[in-house]
């Protein structure tokens, strides 16, 4: 099979018995429009330009890697930072994570067994005390009312079971 080279109007298209190939310049790149006949890809010549994100004057800082130009650091340990963090200058009025106000979570609190501690789905009705299974709800129905009120008073429950 024979391949030649013609150039029209400075761009390079390539034909050959089989393949008919025609090419289109837009900016600096060449683009193959269609091939008839053949399977393989057209070959085509563009100038090669490097990426725009690849700087060619790049050169590494030297052995090492990332790392190379960078000083040993030092850690601190916790006493230290308290340390230095009580000579700051703090006025009464700077915000620390005590006085941040935030609001009302979107999402609905999570309920927890009064027994277990444990994510609860159910509520005996008679008590107000949350469980997870019927072996905590038969637990629950035994105990006396001054501890089923102790349990409420942990939860800070409102409604005490006279």
């Amino acid at each position: 099979m024979e391949r030649r080279t013609l150039k029209r109007d400075g761009v390079e298209v390539w034909r050959s018995e089989k393949e008919k190939i025609t090419a289109v310049e837009m900016g600096s790149e060449v683009k193959a429009m269609g091939t008839v006949d053949s399977g393989l890809p057209a070959p085509t010549e563009s100038t090669a330009k490097p990426p725009p994100f690849k700087d060619p004057t790049f050169m590494h800082s030297g052995i090492g890697g990332a790392a190379a130009g960078k000083k040993n650091r030092t850690w601190k340990n916790l006493k230290q930072i308290l340390a230095l963090e009580r000579t700051l200058p703090w006025k009464l009025n700077d915000p620390n994570y005590f006085s941040i106000d935030a609001p009302p979570s979107l999402k609905p609190a999570k309920k927890y067994s009064d027994i277990s501690g444990l994510p609860s789905n159910y509520t005996d009705p008679q008590t107000k005390l949350r469980f997870t299974s019927s072996e905590e709800f038969s637990y629950i129905r035994l105990l006396p009312t001054d501890v089923v009120t102790g349990y409420l008073a942990l939860r800070k429950a409102t409604c005490i079971v006279p």
